[in-house]
């Protein structure tokens, strides 16, 4: 309890917002900015001294050190465990999902099965096919991207 404010004493203290701008540390001797930061599960301000060179006020834990173009590219490497969960492969797995409902529908359409459908729900840029037409459609759209 040596760094925190307890909420419910008044103080004297400045604030913003409601947020103490200032926290006293070693039994009064260092006064410094206090992190704005507040918890979503307690709603209390974060204890922690604020980072000289944040630009918002916040510690080392609430994101107050600026990243540079480079470092944000190292952590993203080395936080990379493999490439499915890249952009290009979540939107591969997306085309494939459409991909599948379709001939769900186009086995649908030309009665070649009986049973129950695909649960869940249905993938970003999926359209339904209901004619006959539309599997036609959908085969020669799908030969000609071939190449």
């Amino acid at each position: 309890m040596t760094n925190q404010i307890l909420e419910d004493q008044p103080s004297a203290e400045p604030t913003v917002d409601g947020k103490a701008m200032y926290l006293v540390t070693a039994g009064g001797q260092i006064k410094c900015l206090r992190c704005t930061a507040r918890s979503s599960r307690t709603k209390l301000q974060c204890g922690k001294p604020a980072l000289r060179s944040s630009t918002t006020q916040k510690c080392q834990v609430h994101g107050g050190r600026q990243h540079s173009a480079e470092t944000i590219e190292r952590i993203s490497a080395a936080n990379t465990v493999h490439g499915q969960s890249s952009k290009a492969a979540k939107e591969q797995y997306r085309q494939d999902a459409v991909l599948i409902r379709q001939l769900e529908d186009a086995v649908r359409v030309l009665k070649m099965t009986e049973g129950p459908r695909m649960r869940g729900r249905k993938p970003d840029g999926y359209e339904s096919l209901q004619t006959v037409d539309d599997v036609v459609r959908l085969i020669t759209k799908r030969e000609l991207h071939r190449i």
